[in-house]
């Protein structure tokens, strides 16, 4: 992991300084502010700001059931009705804010989730600093036959050696080659004085996906528990589960009844349809089902069959 002199300057100051305040504080997460969470070879996720906690999600419920709610269920209980139930306009009420640095593909994968603020870092404007990803030799996996998403076997031997040579050789050179065509020195004037330079929104064009980038995001807590149930989930993408899995612990720290029970019925728990409760019905009666004869095509056969194995 690397932060640039004057973002670790940002954050030495940030946290040196305290701040009296009214309202509601997470110890847990307070204690990660600012901090820099190291992910893959040069990313990380550091805290920035955040608003609310497990309080402000049962506030928000019993705002909308009523004083009686308090007497029902203790707050822990109520936040685990809550998730169980699917119920979403309680956990808005917590925000956080998050700076990120990471691969531009994983960049790419990430922002379709369309429901957090996001600025990122500016091609445009600002030149990329010369950091590229470069997978463990354990995640040099091939394609997957049985899934058009995912990975196979690992590469090893001379094949594994290749690619990571074909990897660090492809970044550096495209680097090297959107360095010269920028034309730029340390103080911004041409560094060769014979050429103008390519603008900095054209250079990027040759830079590859492995480049990192950088950007703050802000999410509420109902949509960033959607972002980790696909995201920390194990058939993820490794690049970005591990962002994810960060994350995760950063929730744990911020929100613990809300985690516990988002880990319960979300990121720990699976979903049937109407199809497969039929079959489990029958297999309870102690009737032997088989895809044949369980309504469901062969895939949906096949995840039934994952899911009750665990």
């Amino acid at each position: 992991m690397t932060l640039s002199p004057e973002q670790q300057a940002e954050i030495d100051a940030a946290r040196g300084e305290t701040r009296p305040t009214l309202r509601p504080v997470s110890e847990g997460i307070e204690a990660l502010l600012y901090s820099a969470i190291p992910v893959l070879d040069h990313g990380f996720v550091r805290v920035v700001d955040y608003m609310g906690d497990d309080a402000a999600v049962v506030q928000a419920a019993r705002v909308s059931y009523g004083a009686g709610t308090r007497k029902a269920r203790d707050d822990r209980g109520l936040i685990r009705y809550l998730m169980r139930h699917w119920h979403s306009t309680p956990f808005e009420m917590c925000e956080i804010k998050l700076h990120v640095k990471l691969p531009i593909f994983v960049a790419r994968q990430w922002i379709r989730h369309r429901t957090a603020n996001v600025n990122e870092y500016s091609a445009r404007y600002s030149i990329l600093d010369r950091e590229f990803y470069i997978p463990q030799p354990e995640q040099l996996a091939a394609q997957s036959r049985a899934n058009r998403q995912g990975r196979g076997s690992v590469l090893e031997g001379e094949e594994a050696e290749t690619v990571l040579r074909l990897l660090r050789e492809d970044s550096s050179r495209g680097y090297d080659n959107y360095q010269w065509m920028l034309n730029e020195g340390p103080d911004g004037e041409p560094a060769d004085e014979g050429r103008a330079g390519l603008a900095r929104e054209l250079a990027r064009m040759n830079l590859t996906a492995n480049v990192y980038t950088q950007w703050y995001w802000k999410i509420d807590l109902h949509n960033l528990f959607h972002f980790l149930r696909l995201r920390a989930d194990p058939h993820a993408q490794y690049e970005i589960r591990v962002y994810a899995d960060a994350m995760c612990e950063i929730a744990k720290a911020w929100v613990p009844a809300a985690y516990e029970a988002f880990e319960e019925y979300r990121l720990g728990a699976v979903q049937f349809s109407s199809s497969a409760m039929a079959c489990l019905r029958r297999m309870l009666a102690g009737e032997a089902v088989t895809q044949e004869t369980s309504g469901m095509s062969a895939g949906e056969w096949r995840e039934f069959q994952a899911a009750l194995r665990g």
